[in-house]
């Protein structure tokens, strides 16, 4: 699976990319057709508390899967986000056995 981290109006550190590499690889076990994943992290204008996007994009054949979450960080926002996918990769799986 390629994995592509996109990060908006800054630099997402190393550490926060492996974070998010385990993360999304976890998907993969589930279904192994997954053939690209793309995240795109970026800080919403707003002036809340939580302003941290995290989008997740699964390219899988003849499909794209995506979940799009926004927390206090961008750690919990990529946790719910792959959450999100999990379910939307089992239907998938379903649909297309």
């Amino acid at each position: 699976m390629d994995f592509k981290v996109n990060t908006v109006h800054f630099t997402a550190d190393q550490k926060l990319v492996n974070f998010i590499h385990e993360k999304v690889k976890k998907l993969e076990l589930m279904y192994d057709n997954i053939i690209a994943s793309e995240v795109y992290l970026k800080v919403s204008k707003n002036t809340e508390k939580e302003n941290k996007v995290a989008e997740v994009k699964l390219i899988v054949p003849g499909n794209e899967l995506f979940a799009r979450k926004q927390c206090k960080s961008f750690e919990e926002a990529t946790d719910l986000a792959v959450s999100a996918l999990k379910k939307q990769v089992s239907r998938h799986k379903v649909k297309h056995a």
